[in-house]
């Protein structure tokens, strides 16, 4: 097991992305992702509240660090806000995760089924990992390129007493069934240790899921099957969680590997 640093960085105003990872550059810093932030998808209900939603903090990027790489000293100056979490990775998921990532972010032509139709009504909100009016809308909205585009999922995770076992179940139904059917694929999992803010504020876990498009994780969302383990294993077990929508890019701040580069999040 190695260490990882993830962090979530607010850039101050007038400060690009681009920028930002030019200083990390040459300071010898390569992050093992480096993603803009899109959107929450699930919000925390009381776990960090303060630390990541106060203030109309607009969260721009996600990075994960490895142990001995850090935020230089000259890249804090343009930093508004940060909220950091130390994490526990498996050595071979870590090594492995450069050449994984580069093939689920460019796909060989025809190689990701489309998103499955809608199989249940929206509920009223999607807290519970639900397809909801507003996601849907949200969704519609975005230009074709970046509604079709992959993106990936941070979770964060905090289980009731003696949940974690049933936690693990909804685990291994996303792995083998629920999840991959709609492309779901988990990238880097983790337990949360001393170092960052994740631990004192009481998180446990995190995941880091890849989806071929926002498509394909709402319809995951609007599915009968995904909804039965959802309920039967994953929401009884969390105490709080989040989810944080992001978009990997490269060290120019473009997005990977999106088929325009004129449309912007």
């Amino acid at each position: 097991m190695v260490l990882c640093n993830l962090h979530l960085i607010a850039l101050k105003d007038g400060v690009e992305p681009r920028s930002f990872l030019g200083q990390l550059r040459r300071h010898g810093v390569k992050p093992v992702v480096q993603a803009r932030v899109v959107r929450w998808m699930i919000l925390p209900t009381h776990t960090s509240t303060g630390h990541l939603l106060g203030r109309n903090v607009r969260w721009d990027l996600f990075l994960v660090l490895e142990e001995a790489d850090s935020i230089p000293q000259e890249a804090h100056r343009d930093i508004e806000a940060a909220w950091s979490a130390t994490c526990g990775v498996s050595a071979k998921m870590l090594s492995g995760y450069a050449s994984t990532n580069r093939t689920l972010l460019n796909p060989a032509p025809g190689s990701v089924a489309p998103p499955a139709k809608h199989m249940l009504a929206p509920a009223r909100t999607s807290q519970n990992l639900e397809m909801s009016p507003e996601l849907r809308e949200w969704i519609g909205s975005l230009p074709a390129p970046v509604r079709e585009h992959p993106v990936s999922m941070l979770n964060l995770l905090a289980f009731n007493e003696g949940k974690v076992d049933q936690y693990k179940q909804y685990g291994v139904a996303f792995a083998e069934k629920v999840g991959s059917r709609h492309g779901g694929r988990v990238k880097i999992v983790g337990k949360v240790v001393a170092g960052g803010q994740a631990q004192e504020d009481g998180w446990e876990e995190i995941a880091f899921v890849h989806y071929p498009s926002v498509e394909h994780f709402a319809a995951m969302a609007a599915s009968k099957d995904y909804q039965e383990v959802n309920y039967r294993y994953r929401l009884g077990a969390l105490k709080d969680t989040f989810i944080l929508c992001v978009m990997e890019v490269d060290d120019d701040g473009d997005i990977v590997g999106l088929r325009s580069d004129r449309e912007k999040l």
